[in-house]
């Protein structure tokens, strides 16, 4: 018989990245934490826990949390049809997705917020680039994933979502200072760049297509994604920005486009575990329906 109370504590520091947090979280003392997963790798025989800040799972590590996560799901979906089965948890269930901050700060939310009320879910978003999400539902730390990547991972079903499309833009006073004679690679040397991160390709991307050649910008570097965009606005720098987030700047003359008519776009993907769980594929269908209300 499987010792859930040694996965469980697995599963929360992985989650939350620490001991500490994992033991507030589980309302336990953080020896206790750390005895229950030095216990469980002592049964496994492997380490499960690369231990730093933050913790993350090993490989093996991995395949247990995710193992865990799907009997977390199924033992909530089970409570939600016979609440009164001994020792089941009847809270609410989680969802725990990883998404890029692009899809969080213009469409996500609101496609998923009706279904997550309706249903009393919680919503735990991850947030990282959507070249990257993909590596979250790969080492157990979600249940699924917004992604560029459209082969499905190990164990997941993988549908496209659409497109998000991105333009690059400046203010006026920034345009005319360092874009009066061209996008040139000359003047996207000098330029400063807003970057979101160090995963943070749109840029190069873009460069990359004007020019046809390797140019590296000052950088400004700004992970949040209205601060971002905010940065583009006040004259800090250049950026991508997403197509439903600079309409109104654009309508107020705050950015022009510095190259009209050029944009990138970004197919983005669904990713959840191909495990069959009522809630979790009727939100992954929701989600594909209104999607197709933002993404082209």
């Amino acid at each position: 018989m499987l010792d859930y109370a040694l996965f469980d504590a697995l599963c929360a520091v992985v989650r939350h990245g620490s001991f500490e947090r994992a033991a507030r979280a589980l309302n336990v003392t953080p020896s206790a934490v750390s005895q229950r997963v030095k216990l469980l790798e002592e049964r496994v025989g492997t380490v499960l826990v690369k231990r730093g800040t933050p913790c993350v799972a090993t490989p093996s590590g991995a395949l247990l949390c995710r193992h865990t996560e799907r009997v977390q799901i199924l033992e909530a979906q089970l409570a939600g049809t016979l609440p009164n089965v001994p020792g089941l948890d009847n809270g609410r269930p989680t969802l725990r997705v990883a998404v890029n901050d692009d899809s969080v700060g213009t469409w996500f939310v609101d496609a998923a917020a009706p279904f997550c009320v309706e249903r009393q879910i919680l919503l735990d978003l991850v947030i990282d680039d959507q070249d990257h999400t993909a590596q979250l539902i790969r080492e157990g730390a979600v249940q699924a994933a917004v992604t560029t990547q459209a082969e499905p991972v190990q164990g997941c079903r993988s549908t496209h979502l659409g497109r998000m499309r991105y333009f690059a833009v400046c203010s006026p006073h920034f345009h005319e200072t360092y874009f009066s004679n061209g996008v040139t690679r000359e003047a996207l040397r000098a330029a400063p760049c807003v970057s979101f991160n160090a995963k943070d390709e749109l840029q190069q991307r873009f460069i990359r297509r004007v020019t046809r050649a390797e140019v590296n910008p000052p950088l400004h570097w700004i992970p949040h994604v209205a601060g971002f965009l905010r940065g583009c606005v006040a004259g800090l720098g250049w950026g991508m920005c997403p197509e439903r987030m600079i309409g109104e700047h654009l309508e107020r003359g705050e950015l022009v486009q510095m190259a009209p008519g050029r944009h990138l776009d970004v197919a983005l993907y669904w990713q959840s575990w191909r495990l069959s769980i009522g809630w979790l594929d009727e939100f992954g269908a929701m989600l594909r329906t209104r999607a197709a209300e933002w993404l082209g």
